[in-house]
């Protein structure tokens, strides 16, 4: 088979007159003679003129949207406009025909719920091809952020017998033939013989694994998959995705901070210096749907810009209750403007409040620190007030909260009396505890949902369409 050379190399070609063969899908294909094919390497085609007077018809006729060809010719300086190389075809080899009467992805514009429905297809269409191109910089950027820093990467489980955040929303694990569910003595299910012994699930998150290792390790993050049973078809839920969780012995709440913003920073100018035209496509297109919305909801800022605005800013970092001060004496508050109002101290914030500090009052990312226990899980840090824990949450422009994280509770007598007052067993989490029984040392850590990443970065308004095969409520297709 003869050696391909991709597209974006050919588009970057400093030379010319060079014999080259290419291989791709068919984007277009006009009046008999050219032919714009793409293999996904860009997103941008390249043209293929065909001798059309010295090609067989019945070749021609099978030349279609779809289709998959293997093109040998010549590599040119191209006259016509938007391309500077084009590629004249000597040999024209159909390797996988494509029906027009049939293939759902022509030439047009289409609706993001049409593509949702041809998942499977989607990857062929310009946006979805920028989409998964900044989502795999994104990713490969996460490892070399934390290799570069000498962290060690942690395969965390999948299946665990616990519930990380204590939410109870979780997918249950068992082999048991469903029509026959073996029952105890007193009509409950009888785990004990289950797979595994006892009742499991999938995992809703990496965190207490990764402190495990973080206490011998010292700098450790988990990259995986994670699951929620959560009922919500929101543009903002998933069940099934992708985590981001350091866990760092040694630092305190201020080293955490500096971790996270130095991380979303070198993720995001990574993607800017790797995928300058994914980026740039994904802005106009930004811009475009846009125009479509009314005056008041639409962004001060081009996609571009809000990334900019993000390197470009040291993130303002205040506590809560500084918070809540701004958001109650705030304009939209007073104003009875928001879905939510701010009536006090132990509000838990919604992402339009989150939006406001971030877009209207600092304009620059924010980080939040030291929320009331109440609303935040049993393993953050009490601090000496007895009312608030040593959290942080990382707030992004037209998104809200991007991170999540805290200092851990070091203390076995504080952590145990918390559990106890959530009414989590501390017996099922004795692993947890012997953290703190032996060699316990002040640690944090925090977590990235990465679709919430990917999302910003893309500019795309609804989750489903930045992870390959979006599984939420009544659906796992493909």
């Amino acid at each position: 088979m003869s050696q391909r050379t991709k597209i974006k190399a050919l588009l970057q070609s400093q030379q010319t007159e060079i014999d080259v063969t290419v291989k791709g899908w068919v984007r277009a294909f006009r009046s008999n003679r050219f032919i714009a094919l793409n293999d996904g390497s860009t997103n941008n085609n390249i043209q293929v003129v065909v001798d059309f007077e010295n090609t067989d018809p019945a070749l021609l006729k099978r030349i279609t949207v779809g289709a998959a060809l293997s093109v040998q010719g010549k590599l040119i300086a191209s006259l016509g406009k938007g391309q500077t190389v084009e590629v004249v075809a000597n040999e024209i080899e159909i390797l996988g025909d494509s029906d027009p009467e049939k293939y759902p992805i022509q030439p047009k514009k289409h609706s993001l719920e049409f593509l949702r429905e041809n998942a499977h297809l989607r990857f062929r269409t310009s946006t979805f091809g920028a989409i998964f191109r900044v989502r795999n910089s994104l990713a490969f950027a996460v490892h070399q952020f934390f290799q570069e820093r000498g962290f060690v990467y942690l395969h965390t489980p999948v299946i665990t017998a616990s519930d990380a955040e204590g939410a109870g929303e979780t997918f249950h694990v068992t082999n048991f033939d469903l029509d026959n569910i073996p029952k105890t003595d007193t009509g409950e299910i009888d785990f004990k013989q289950d797979f595994f012994g006892r009742a499991t699930n999938l995992t809703v998150s990496g965190q207490l694994e990764g402190e495990l290792g973080a206490m011998a390790l010292s700098d450790i993050y988990t990259f995986g998959p994670t699951f929620r049973a959560e009922n919500s078809n929101t543009t903002r839920h998933l069940a099934e995705f992708w985590m981001i969780e350091p866990e760092v012995a040694f630092n305190d709440l201020v080293d955490n901070m500096d971790l996270a913003e130095d991380m979303l920073k070198y993720v995001i100018k990574y993607a800017l210096d790797k995928n300058a035209d994914d980026i740039e496509f994904l802005t106009q297109r930004l811009t475009e749907e846009e125009k479509t919305k009314p005056q008041n909801e639409r962004s001060e800022m081009t996609l571009l810009e809000k990334l900019q605005f993000c390197l470009n800013n040291d993130f303002e970092r205040l506590t809560y209750t500084e918070a809540i001060d701004i958001l109650k004496e705030s304009t939209p508050n007073k104003k009875k403007k928001f879905v939510y109002p701010v009536e006090g101290w132990g509000t838990d914030l919604q992402s339009e409040h989150e939006r406001y500090l971030v877009e209207k009052h600092f304009k620059k990312p924010v980080i939040l620190t030291d929320y009331p226990k109440e609303i935040k899980a049993f393993y953050m840090r009490q601090n000496d007030d007895g009312k608030t824990v040593r959290a942080m949450d990382i707030l992004f422009p037209g998104i809200g909260e991007i991170v999540g994280g805290s200092q851990r509770e070091e203390r076995l007598d504080k952590l145990e009396q918390r559990m106890n007052e959530m009414g989590i067993p501390t017996e099922e989490l004795w692993w947890y505890l012997d953290t703190r029984r032996f060699g316990s040392c002040p640690h944090a850590g925090f977590g990235l949902g990465f679709e919430r990443l990917v999302l910003f970065v893309t500019g795309m308004g609804n989750i489903r369409d930045v992870i390959p095969f979006p599984r939420f409520p009544k659906n796992a297709e493909f």
